[in-house]
C-alpha cells in the first residue's frame, strides 16, 4: 500500500519561506514525477509547480521565482520550497507523484494535503 505523507506546511507571515515535503513509502516503483498543487478556498484544486525525474521543471506563473521544486529519487521524496510568501498563497497544498513500474505501468498518488496559511 502506497503512501504519501506531507509535512512543513503551517502559517507564516508575508515575506517567509515554508518548505514542503512529500514522501511516498510502500512502493520499490521509481518515482518519476513530482507535482505540487493548492486549492484555495472557493476553487478548484490547480497545478502550481512540478519535476520530472530527467530534472526538468515547470511552475505557474504566480510562483514562478519565488519557489523551488525538487526532487530526490532515492527518497522518493518531492519538495516545494516557498519563499516571498504572500497572502494570496494561503491555500491546501497537495503533492501528486508517479510511480514507475512495469514498462508502460505508471501509478499515480495525491497527498493528503498540508494547509499554509500566510498572514499580512
Amino acid at each position: 500500500q502506497v503512501q504519501l505523507v506531507e509535512s512543513g506546511g503551517g502559517s507564516v507571515q508575508s515575506g517567509g519561506s515554508l518548505r514542503l515535503s512529500c514522501v511516498a513509502s510502500g512502493s520499490d516503483n521509481a518515482f518519476i514525477l513530482g507535482n505540487w498543487h493548492r486549492q484555495i478556498p472557493g476553487r478548484q484544486r490547480e497545478f502550481i509547480a512540478g519535476i520530472a525525474n530527467n530534472g526538468t521543471r515547470k511552475y505557474v506563473e504566480v510562483v514562478k521565482d519565488r519557489f523551488i521544486v525538487s526532487m530526490d529519487s532515492v527518497k522518493k521524496t518531492a519538495y516545494l520550497e516557498m519563499n516571498a510568501l504572500k497572502p494570496e498563497d494561503t491555500a491546501l497544498y497537495y503533492c501528486y507523484i508517479l510511480l514507475q513500474g512495469a514498462p508502460g505501468r505508471r501509478y499515480a498518488y495525491w497527498g493528503q494535503g498540508i494547509q499554509v496559511t500566510v498572514s499580512s
